[in-house]
């Protein structure tokens, strides 16, 4: 038994490779990797690292709306960072996105992400929670 959903919205970037915006299955929803692309043009949002940041939440959010899902109802976030100096700013962004109690989270230092950039997130959505 397929019990597998593809979700899919164009407010959010579309897939640049093999892979869905967000997979479900059950109540649980899987979010791909998302970076601070506009989902209107494709392109990489202008500005510094907190508009990457926020542009990267905007993403996930649009993606757990098409889900009927909310950002508090993450249960896993994992963050990749190319530089992790920029992991306290990552923590001020979220906490405009996110209330008590947070979910659990995985910050990653990388060497390299999709087009350049310095900041991607993915993330596990409960739609029981």
């Amino acid at each position: 038994m397929n019990n597998k959903q593809i979700i899919s919205t164009d407010s959010a970037p579309a897939a640049i490779g093999t892979y869905s915006q967000a997979v479900k299955v059950g109540s649980t929803v899987y979010l791909s990797g998302q970076i601070p692309l506009d989902p209107k043009t494709m392109e990489l949002v202008p500005g510094d690292i907190e508009q990457h940041i926020v542009q990267v939440f905007e993403n996930l959010k649009a993606v757990a709306d098409a889900a009927g899902a909310t950002l508090d109802q993450i249960v896993k976030l994992n963050i990749f960072l190319t530089d992790l100096g920029n992991f306290a700013l990552v923590n001020e962004v979220m906490a405009r996105y996110f209330s008590q109690p947070y979910p659990a989270r995985a910050a990653v230092g990388v060497a390299s992400l999709p087009k350049g950039v310095a900041v991607e997130m993915d993330a596990v959505i409960s739609l029981e929670a």
